[in-house]
């Protein structure tokens, strides 16, 4: 015979504890420990083995099958019609598979997703798409779709929170797609309402759903103040796609950024333009985060960032200004401040670059996010480019980590990123060394240290860094 006994679980951190407490002893997380059941088998005599200890076999109602006589053409992604979010999603929307959408209010999320169901309705006269909202009225959700024109007859407009009653709608209209905004909103029976277990009940039901009939889920969840997804962490687990649509409310760019994909890479980004009249993709970013003008100014370097497998060119600009204050202000916009104080640190110590009694401001173009070593080189120029009123060459990007000692580092798709640079009409480079092959049209420059990449870039005097020649493109 079986033993059963309740054991108390947080939901945070997994760790078990045999009584119910308020805070979790390991992770000091408050409301987070839920009742789960324990089965511990009682041992029929002392000594018995442990197939003997209380347990049995039961036949499977289906036997394993071989791998290789598994049908995958059923499991083909489905496009969704929005080229950037297939591109997150690995080429589309999988059948019976449940795609987690979070994000911060007022950041597109439902907009998007009334897009994907709009488009999704015009596929095939077969295809039905079923929004359910616990969040706004049918006649909100409407006015939206009037709004980002995205109305067609075969999307159906369930406003329910009511877990069974969803269910319903779900059997009587038999959609081939169901989007929920939002999980968190969804209550089930017998579960105490706003608590963690509730999200993870419905979270469970919707997923037992899409498995049972191929029937893709996207569910759309609530963000913390630091922006995980709200609910415990075993959500995350209990779905296939975990994405996070992120934005800053300044700028109207707006990026979809995979966090785990059972069918695709895990790292890859979609962008989009939100508007008035709805949410557009964007395939080309990377002219977003550059300032065209004609001339070039002092204090700017260009870089190519690695955003998931995504090369996107961005813009560094740096200011530096004397202050008759005893400590100099120091600015930062879009940047790592950290690594900024850092770059600053070794270009005074190690190329001799006086900024320790001026201000400096450094900042992206656009809205853009450098946190990645690889912008250290351009940030370093730009700063130099700025102290000694100098611009840089036109034409010029830049890539490479700087270290403590002064030496430029590489970096990882050295070739991805110049490809996309000479793509945009860029002629000329400064890499670190052993970077990889030549690319065609452009002129790449390898240098060891900082002093190297000034001398080259013309803010410093001395023998430049040996440059490859200069491919001229294959027609």
């Amino acid at each position: 015979m079986a033993k059963v006994k309740s054991n108390y679980r947080c939901s945070e951190c997994q760790s078990v504890v045999p009584k119910w407490v308020g805070r979790c002893p390991d992770c000091d997380s408050w409301g987070s420990m839920t009742e789960v059941a324990v089965v511990a088998p009682v041992a029929s005599r002392a000594g018995a083995s442990l197939a003997k200890a209380g347990s049995s076999a039961v036949l499977p109602t289906t036997p394993a099958t071989p791998l290789t006589q598994i049908d995958s053409t059923s499991t083909q992604a489905k496009p969704t019609g929005i080229g950037e979010l297939d591109r997150v999603l690995g080429g589309g929307v999988v059948p019976g598979s449940v795609v987690l959408l979070a994000g911060e209010p007022g950041v597109g999320k439902s907009t998007l997703l009334l897009e994907v169901v709009y488009r999704w309705a015009m596929r095939s006269a077969d295809d039905r798409a079923l929004y359910v909202t616990g969040e706004e009225s049918a006649g909100q959700v409407r006015l939206r779709a009037d709004r980002t024109n995205s109305v067609h007859e075969r999307m159906y407009l369930a406003a329910e929170s009511d877990l069974a009653t969803i269910l319903g709608h779900i059997e009587q209209v038999k959609p081939t797609l169901v989007i929920v905004d939002s999980v968190q909103t969804m209550l089930a029976a017998d579960v105490v309402v706003g608590g963690v277990t509730q999200v993870k009940a419905v979270t469970s039901a919707l997923t037992s759903l899409a498995k049972a009939s191929g029937i893709p889920v996207l569910l759309i969840g609530h963000v913390t103040k630091d922006g995980a997804v709200a609910g415990p962490r075993s959500l995350e687990h209990l779905v296939d796609v975990v994405l996070h649509f992120e934005g800053d409310k300044h700028s109207t760019l707006r990026m979809v950024r995979g966090v785990k994909n059972r069918f695709g890479a895990a790292d890859e980004v979609g962008c989009f333009e939100l508007s008035e009249q709805g949410i557009n993709e964007i395939s080309d970013p990377s002219g977003l985060f550059l300032h065209h003008r004609e001339e070039a100014v002092e204090g700017t370097a260009v870089t190519v960032m690695m955003d998931g497998k995504r090369p996107l060119l961005g813009e560094v600009q740096a200011l530096v200004a004397a202050t008759p204050l005893p400590t100099p202000r120091r600015a930062v916009s879009g940047l790592d401040t950290a690594r900024v104080a850092m770059v600053l640190a070794v270009l005074e110590r190690r190329v001799g670059v006086s900024i320790s009694k001026a201000d400096v401001y450094a900042a992206t173009v656009g809205g853009m996010r450098m946190t990645e070593p690889g912008a250290d080189l351009a940030l370093a120029i730009a700063v130099a480019s700025a102290v000694k009123a100098k611009p840089v060459p036109k034409g010029l990007v830049i890539l490479g980590e700087v270290g403590l000692a002064g030496e430029v580092r590489r970096v990882a798709g050295v070739n991805r990123r110049l490809i996309e640079a000479a793509r945009l009409g860029f002629t000329s480079a400064i890499v670190p060394v052993d970077s990889g092959p030549n690319i065609p049209g452009m002129r790449v420059n390898e240098v060891a240290n900082l002093a190297e990449a000034l001398a080259y870039a013309g803010l410093m005097g001395g023998k430049q860094a040996p440059s490859r020649p200069k491919l001229t493109p294959v027609k």
